[in-house]
């Protein structure tokens, strides 16, 4: 039989908080990759955003290398690379198909212009031929006809677009539940089986376990994470519009980086022990502020979208 050390209610939390916060890592890029798919473009995600992004998880991981981290932050940190490296192929890929898709479409609008450029005389003259002012009875009707048909059109898309925007925050919130259940379930699990045990805290030499080297890299990563989400806030603002973006990632996102400050400062209260995971703390809990930016778009300009339409 087993046998456990005596667990206390902030180490628990912690754990609880860690384990989360991985499961949010796991899938943080998915639903970003879906939606790219499901469009078949990248337009809404920013380039920079994720190069940067990407800066941040490379100098991450050789910081957790040099550290000599635990295996399983290297691991994740690897994962990382990985994951981010898959994005941005699919972003590049649907990018430079789209660009050729619309060379294509411009080349093919020009020829048809010079095509169709008698096209009105012909008709006006085809017109001519019948009663007076039959060409403007017919001209008003179908205006009247085209209007008709924008009307009821629009109406159809405003009520599809209302049950498309309840399901997806549905989805959104279902799947934000399952990953905070899974990573909860996935400690205890961890917990029960010996396999997650608590880590004490040693400050007897001051804390100073980690090189010089390694903690410069972890605020470099710091540095690139806040940074990265800078220019998906520009691009959204300037476009007004998040289409294309995934809101579960952004949730995500915001859930792992939550999870994963709190996992940290519920392990321990202690000075040097703050200090050393400085990095890391500035890395995850300051760019909150920037997700809850982007949340602030998603409501924003997806409210402005819904009264014009």
């Amino acid at each position: 039989m087993l046998q456990h050390v005596h667990l206390t209610v902030h180490e628990a939390l912690s754990g609880i908080a860690g384990s989360i916060s991985l499961a949010c890592w796991i899938f943080l890029l998915v639903p970003q990759l879906i939606e790219n798919y499901r469009q078949s473009s990248a337009d809404g995600i920013s380039i920079t955003f994720l190069l940067v992004w990407m800066a941040g998880d490379i100098t991450n991981l050789a910081g957790a290398l040099w550290a000599d981290l635990v295996p399983t932050v290297i691991a994740l940190a690897i994962y990382f690379c990985f994951a981010d490296a898959v994005l941005l192929s699919q972003c590049f890929y649907y990018n430079t198909l789209n660009a050729r898709r619309e060379r294509k479409r411009s080349v093919a609008a020009a020829e048809n212009a010079v095509t169709d450029e008698n096209a009105p005389l012909l008709a006006e003259q085809q017109d001519n031929l019948g009663l007076p002012g039959s060409r403007r009875r017919s001209s008003a009707a179908s205006r009247r006809r085209t209007r008709s048909s924008a009307e009821r059109s629009n109406s159809l898309a405003n009520i599809l677009e209302e049950g498309q925007g309840s399901t997806a925050w549905l989805k959104n919130t279902l799947s934000v539940a399952i990953i905070l259940i899974a990573g909860a379930a996935g400690w205890a699990i961890a917990w029960r089986a010996g396999a997650w045990k608590p880590t004490p805290v040693d400050v007897s030499d001051g804390g100073r376990h980690m090189p010089v080297g390694a903690e410069i890299l972890g605020y470099a990563s710091a540095v690139c994470y806040l940074g990265a989400r800078i220019p998906q806030i520009i691009k959204n603002h300037r476009e007004r519009s998040c289409e294309g973006l995934s809101l579960l990632f952004f949730l995500l996102s915001l859930m792992g980086n939550l999870t994963y400050g709190a996992g940290i400062l519920l392990h321990s209260v202690d000075k040097q022990y703050f200090l050393k995971n400085l990095p890391w703390l500035i890395g995850s809990l300051g760019t909150i502020f920037e997700d809850a930016v982007i949340f602030m778009q998603f409501h924003m300009y997806g409210e402005k979208t819904s009264a014009i339409e």
